[in-house]
Protein backbone atom coordinates (compact mmCIF):
# COMPACT_ATOMS: atom_id res chain seq x y z
CA UNK A 1 0.00 0.00 0.00
CA UNK A 2 1.31 2.86 -0.99
CA UNK A 3 1.54 6.29 2.14
CA UNK A 4 -1.42 8.19 2.33
CA UNK A 5 1.78 10.83 2.65
CA UNK A 6 2.97 9.85 -0.78
CA UNK A 7 -1.08 9.49 -2.16
CA UNK A 8 -1.73 13.22 -0.96
CA UNK A 9 1.12 14.47 -2.60
CA UNK A 10 0.28 12.34 -5.95
CA UNK A 11 -3.44 13.00 -5.58
CA UNK A 12 -3.98 15.89 -4.02
CA UNK A 13 -7.53 17.74 -3.32
CA UNK A 14 -9.00 14.94 -5.38
CA UNK A 15 -8.49 13.26 -1.08
CA UNK A 16 -10.19 14.20 1.51
CA UNK A 17 -7.64 14.24 4.54
CA UNK A 18 -9.56 13.15 8.10
CA UNK A 19 -7.92 16.06 10.21
CA UNK A 20 -9.61 13.62 13.73
CA UNK A 21 -7.06 12.18 15.42
CA UNK A 22 -8.67 8.68 15.72
CA UNK A 23 -6.43 5.93 17.71
CA UNK A 24 -4.87 3.43 15.75
CA UNK A 25 -6.10 0.14 17.59
CA UNK A 26 -6.14 -2.69 15.49
CA UNK A 27 -3.25 -5.26 14.45
CA UNK A 28 -3.12 -3.71 11.07
CA UNK A 29 -2.11 -0.28 11.23
CA UNK A 30 -2.14 0.32 7.11
CA UNK A 31 -5.37 -0.65 5.18
CA UNK A 32 -7.74 0.30 2.43
CA UNK A 33 -10.62 -0.31 0.79
CA UNK A 34 -14.26 0.30 -0.41
CA UNK A 35 -16.60 2.09 2.34
CA UNK A 36 -20.01 0.89 3.80
CA UNK A 37 -21.13 2.74 6.64
CA UNK A 38 -23.49 2.65 9.55
CA UNK A 39 -25.36 5.25 11.56
CA UNK A 40 -25.73 4.57 15.10
CA UNK A 41 -26.01 6.44 18.80
CA UNK A 42 -24.77 4.04 21.19
CA UNK A 43 -26.19 0.88 19.94
CA UNK A 44 -23.96 -1.47 17.87
CA UNK A 45 -26.35 -4.11 16.68
CA UNK A 46 -25.89 -2.79 13.17
CA UNK A 47 -22.39 -2.97 13.10
CA UNK A 48 -22.00 -6.61 14.80
CA UNK A 49 -24.72 -7.62 11.88
CA UNK A 50 -22.57 -6.23 8.75
CA UNK A 51 -19.65 -7.32 10.25
CA UNK A 52 -21.19 -10.53 10.51
CA UNK A 53 -21.24 -10.38 6.65
CA UNK A 54 -18.82 -10.81 3.59
CA UNK A 55 -16.26 -7.89 3.70
CA UNK A 56 -14.39 -8.20 1.04
CA UNK A 57 -11.77 -6.46 1.50
CA UNK A 58 -14.41 -3.45 2.59
CA UNK A 59 -14.29 -0.55 5.09
CA UNK A 60 -16.54 -0.12 7.24
CA UNK A 61 -17.01 3.52 8.74
CA UNK A 62 -19.33 3.95 11.99
CA UNK A 63 -20.70 7.54 12.45
CA UNK A 64 -21.68 7.24 16.34
CA UNK A 65 -21.83 10.70 16.82
CA UNK A 66 -18.50 10.94 18.77
CA UNK A 67 -20.22 9.77 21.62
CA UNK A 68 -17.70 8.17 24.31
CA UNK A 69 -20.88 7.13 26.79
CA UNK A 70 -20.41 3.31 25.32
CA UNK A 71 -18.07 1.27 22.91
CA UNK A 72 -19.29 0.33 19.44
CA UNK A 73 -17.11 -2.74 19.08
CA UNK A 74 -15.21 -5.48 20.91
CA UNK A 75 -13.13 -8.42 20.54
CA UNK A 76 -15.92 -11.01 19.21
CA UNK A 77 -17.21 -8.43 16.80
CA UNK A 78 -13.81 -7.28 15.25
CA UNK A 79 -13.11 -11.41 15.13
CA UNK A 80 -16.09 -11.68 13.36
CA UNK A 81 -14.99 -8.89 10.81
CA UNK A 82 -11.77 -10.67 10.60
CA UNK A 83 -13.27 -14.15 10.04
CA UNK A 84 -15.09 -12.22 6.95
CA UNK A 85 -12.61 -10.19 5.32
CA UNK A 86 -12.96 -6.98 6.29
CA UNK A 87 -9.89 -4.26 5.91
CA UNK A 88 -10.70 -2.43 8.65
CA UNK A 89 -13.07 -0.30 11.11
CA UNK A 90 -12.97 3.49 11.30
CA UNK A 91 -15.78 4.41 14.09
CA UNK A 92 -16.45 8.24 15.98
CA UNK A 93 -16.67 6.61 19.15
CA UNK A 94 -14.62 4.38 21.13
CA UNK A 95 -13.98 0.56 21.41
CA UNK A 96 -13.58 -1.70 23.74
CA UNK A 97 -11.20 -4.97 24.51
CA UNK A 98 -8.40 -2.88 23.01
CA UNK A 99 -5.44 -5.44 24.15
CA UNK A 100 -7.24 -7.81 21.82
CA UNK A 101 -7.90 -5.78 19.13
CA UNK A 102 -4.17 -5.18 19.07
CA UNK A 103 -3.68 -8.80 17.99
CA UNK A 104 -6.04 -9.18 15.47
CA UNK A 105 -5.67 -8.69 11.52
CA UNK A 106 -7.95 -6.24 11.58
CA UNK A 107 -7.37 -2.24 10.78
CA UNK A 108 -9.19 -0.14 13.69
CA UNK A 109 -9.17 3.21 14.29
CA UNK A 110 -11.67 4.96 16.98
CA UNK A 111 -11.52 8.04 19.13
CA UNK A 112 -10.58 5.90 22.42
CA UNK A 113 -12.05 3.06 24.41
CA UNK A 114 -15.34 2.78 27.30
CA UNK A 115 -15.51 -0.63 28.78
CA UNK A 116 -19.52 -0.26 28.42
CA UNK A 117 -21.41 -2.05 26.45
CA UNK A 118 -23.79 -0.35 23.85
CA UNK A 119 -27.29 -1.07 23.43
CA UNK A 120 -28.12 -3.83 20.99
CA UNK A 121 -31.62 -2.71 19.39
CA UNK A 122 -29.61 -2.24 15.98
CA UNK A 123 -31.16 1.06 15.73
CA UNK A 124 -29.42 3.32 12.98
CA UNK A 125 -28.69 3.39 9.36
CA UNK A 126 -26.82 1.44 6.78
CA UNK A 127 -24.66 2.30 4.01
CA UNK A 128 -25.90 6.15 3.90
CA UNK A 129 -23.61 8.80 3.04
CA UNK A 130 -22.11 10.01 6.46
CA UNK A 131 -19.78 13.08 7.58
CA UNK A 132 -17.58 14.04 10.88
CA UNK A 133 -14.26 15.74 11.08
CA UNK A 134 -15.18 17.77 8.26
CA UNK A 135 -14.79 14.58 5.97
CA UNK A 136 -18.15 12.86 4.00
CA UNK A 137 -17.53 9.00 3.57
CA UNK A 138 -19.84 8.10 0.75
CA UNK A 139 -20.64 4.03 0.66
CA UNK A 140 -18.40 2.40 -2.38
CA UNK A 141 -16.10 5.98 -2.53
CA UNK A 142 -12.16 4.13 -1.33
CA UNK A 143 -10.99 4.81 2.14
CA UNK A 144 -7.18 4.89 2.72
CA UNK A 145 -5.66 4.76 6.39
CA UNK A 146 -2.26 4.51 7.73
CA UNK A 147 -0.19 5.42 10.86
CA UNK A 148 -0.44 9.43 9.43
CA UNK A 149 -3.98 8.99 8.57
CA UNK A 150 -7.43 8.82 7.03
CA UNK A 151 -7.63 9.80 3.18
CA UNK A 152 -10.97 9.69 1.51
CA UNK A 153 -11.56 9.72 -2.60
CA UNK A 154 -14.22 12.87 -3.25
Amino acid sequence: MTSTADLYDERGEALASLPLQLLNLGGRAAFEGPIRTVRCFEDNGLVKSILATPGNGTVLVVDGAGSLNSALMGDMIAASAVANGWAGVVINGPVRDRLALAELDLGVKALGSNPRKSAKASAGEVDVPVEFGGVSFVPGKRLYSDEDGILVER
